[in-house]
């Protein structure tokens, strides 16, 4: 449902047609009406028969309790395979999985060549379990985020698809610290949205490479009212890129981080601090976790 997966998807169908079964599945991980987005864009841009698969229920009981990253990651790259292998199984003769893998991903995966260290396996890469039967077919593995978006456009994949910002594979669940639930998946979505709305308002969207809210899961006093209040932090993540190997964190206008903090406060219910991260890649990660 991402524009690597989505490019993926199309360069398949031009060459196989319908010998491709694309699968979405809904991990119960994504964004405020992702699904519904990714339904439509199948269906009217890209002209290719969508199947969906709701495994809501199977990720989250198996990311239930379990805080450590890199634990989470291998749970969703398991149960991503086990899904793809479901729906397999319904289909006569299917030999491959493809997947929009790419080269930043395998980097920050494996180590490729001398003393690098893994830095986190990405769901796609490190996270694919050892017992999965299918061959990988991966098209974009030697190829950067802006090589893709440039082969999604020649492709005729409509251009607010292929400029949408990077969304990891394992989701909201590498943006929540810690245990990952049902309550704070929604509280995370709708500050995302917020951050979201205003960023595409002023324009800064378009400006930045990636963009998202991150649920720190530390309580903090704040005032509401007359009312004293002991609720979540929220940390607002803008950075800019080319290719996501590197990173600075976007200087957004003051006026506008201010508009930004003051709608998620008043407008999430469970949220009273906002915080924004002013750290670079390195030494630092863009996502959090």
């Amino acid at each position: 449902g991402g524009v690597d997966s989505s490019v993926v998807a199309a360069m398949l169908y031009e060459a196989i047609g319908e010998q491709l079964v694309p699968v979405f599945v809904d991990n119960g991980l994504l964004r405020k009406g992702e699904r519904e987005q990714v339904e439509q864009v199948f269906k009217i841009n890209l002209k290719v028969p969508l199947v969906v698969v709701d495994a809501r229920e199977s990720f989250l009981s198996k990311l239930a309790g379990v805080s450590d990253p890199e634990k989470k990651r291998k749970i969703i790259g398991h149960t991503f395979i086990e899904e793809f292998e479901k729906e397999a199984k319904k289909h006569d003769g299917i030999k491959f999985l493809a997947q929009g893998t790419l080269y930043p991903d395998v980097i920050e995966s494996i180590s490729v060549n001398g003393p690098s260290e893994v830095i986190k396996s990405h769901h796609n890469v490190g996270g694919l379990p050892d017992w999965m039967d299918f061959e990988l077919i991966e098209p974009l593995r030697e190829l950067f985020k802006d090589e893709v978006r440039k082969i999604g456009l020649e492709l005729g994949l409509p251009e607010s698809m292929v400029n949408r910002h990077p969304f990891p594979g394992p989701g909201l669940a590498i943006r929540i610290m810690g245990d990952v639930n049902p309550a704070d998946l929604d509280l995370l979505r709708e500050a995302d949205v917020i951050l979201l709305d205003e960023l595409k308002a002023s324009g800064y969207y378009a400006k930045t490479w990636q963009a998202f809210a991150v649920l720190l899961n530390v309580k903090s006093v704040g005032v509401m009212g007359d009312n004293r209040t002991y609720d979540n932090t929220v940390c607002v993540r803008v950075v800019e890129a080319v290719d996501g190997m590197t990173a600075t964190f976007a200087h957004l206008p003051h006026d506008l981080l201010e508009r930004i903090s003051r709608r998620i406060i008043n407008e999430v219910d469970g949220i009273n601090r906002v915080v924004y991260d002013i750290s670079s890649k390195p030494p630092a990660t863009i996502e959090w976790e």
